[in-house]
């Protein structure tokens, strides 16, 4: 079944007019970010559906994972969006300690930036997914040689990020760099 991202920078926005059912994790907790747009059995008290994510998902049921991305309140338009993506970053930024804890997803991974040393989308993707405990025993391998089997799904189980994902969330950081290069991202943020 497909697993299907959306980025917001205030999901509250979206959910607070979108008919939709919380999704549930096993431990009868809210998911984080998984809702459901379709009618799946569910709680009138809680919200929740009665029915947790991975078995739902066995029956047919649709998540879709709606994430607050931050980083974009600081983009102007859609065109500022586009010309963000497409300025080439300052990879070497990505070697600073001080820079990349201020980075989505890769702080406190200043120690893999500085040992792969990214120099474009696909392989600061391949270092968000060497960042997982799937991966892990890829870190300090040639490029080619990471790039044969980093998204291959592993047979252990254990928790890897997806292609897609990884591309994504690699253009995210790209949007972040770019926009703090610009003064438009307050650090902190």
């Amino acid at each position: 079944m497909p697993d299907i991202d959306i980025d917001f920078a205030d999901r509250k926005k979206v959910l607070d007019v979108l008919k939709h059912i919380d999704a549930r994790l096993d431990t009868d907790k809210k998911h984080n970010t998984g809702v459901y747009v379709q009618s799946i059995p569910y709680n009138p008290i809680t919200g929740l559906s009665t029915i947790d994510y991975k078995s739902a998902e066995h029956r047919g049921y649709f998540k879709i994972d709606f994430l607050n991305v931050s980083v974009y309140e600081s983009v102007r338009s859609k065109e500022h969006l586009t010309q963000l993506l497409e300025t080439e970053p300052l990879w070497d930024l990505l070697l600073q300690d001080d820079f990349t804890n201020l980075l989505f997803h890769v702080n406190g991974h200043g120690y893999l930036m500085r040992q792969m040393k990214p120099t474009n989308i696909e392989q600061l993707a391949m270092c968000l997914a060497l960042i997982r405990p799937a991966k892990k025993h890829l870190i300090g391998k040639p490029w080619t040689e990471i790039g044969r089997t980093i998204w291959d799904k592993p047979e252990t189980g254990d928790y890897y990020f997806k292609k897609a994902h990884a591309i994504a969330y690699a253009h995210v950081i790209v949007v972040q760099m770019n926009l703090i290069c610009e003064g438009l991202l307050d650090p902190a943020h």
